[in-house]
């Protein structure tokens, strides 16, 4: 007979999700090595009319195929696969309950319940889900799962910006 998760497990879990939260430093790097803010279009972040998303709600980090791929703050990985549109992604919960996603990778080289401290490699740039076809590049996306409200806005889908922050922005 199979058994569930023991309550350990779970006590650890969550307590590991809380320590995430509020213990880490919340200062962020740029992820994509090699690269300075010339290398994305500051205006990009809630950019509209953006394909089937309707609202860009990240930004583009250009830079050459390969090109190392760092976690901007340390965190544990909660998702490490491919998806539709993003391609081959990562998806790490840092600092203030923050996600930080990493979209269209060439190659990921972290997996799925690991940890990572900041500056260690998630992967490297690529062009992979609706990116195909396009300059390679890393979409990074920031989003809290505590709202924001003084962000929400009247522009299209203006109550999301209360969960998605500019990461240009955050980078020290």
């Amino acid at each position: 007979m199979r058994r569930g998760p023991s309550w350990r497990r779970i006590f650890l879990l969550v307590a590991t999700i809380i320590v995430v939260g509020v213990a880490l430093p919340a200062t962020m790097s740029n992820p994509v090595v090699g690269t300075t803010p010339k290398d994305w279009n500051p205006k990009s972040f809630w950019y509209e009319p953006w394909g089937a998303s309707g609202v860009h709600k990240g930004i583009d980090i250009f830079a050459p195929k390969g090109r190392k791929v760092v976690a901007t703050a340390s965190g544990i990985v909660l998702f490490a696969g491919s998806i539709e549109r993003g391609g081959t992604v990562a998806l790490v919960l840092g600092a203030k309950w923050r996600l930080h996603y990493y979209a269209h990778l060439d190659v990921l080289t972290t997996h799925a319940g690991s940890w990572l401290s900041r500056g260690q490699q998630v992967g490297t740039v690529g062009a992979t889900g609706n990116a195909v076809g396009k300059p390679p590049h890393l979409h990074f996306s920031v989003v809290t799962l505590i709202p924001y409200p003084w962000l929400l806005s009247t522009r299209a889908q203006g109550w999301k910006r209360m969960f998605y922050l500019d990461p240009g922005k955050l980078f020290d």
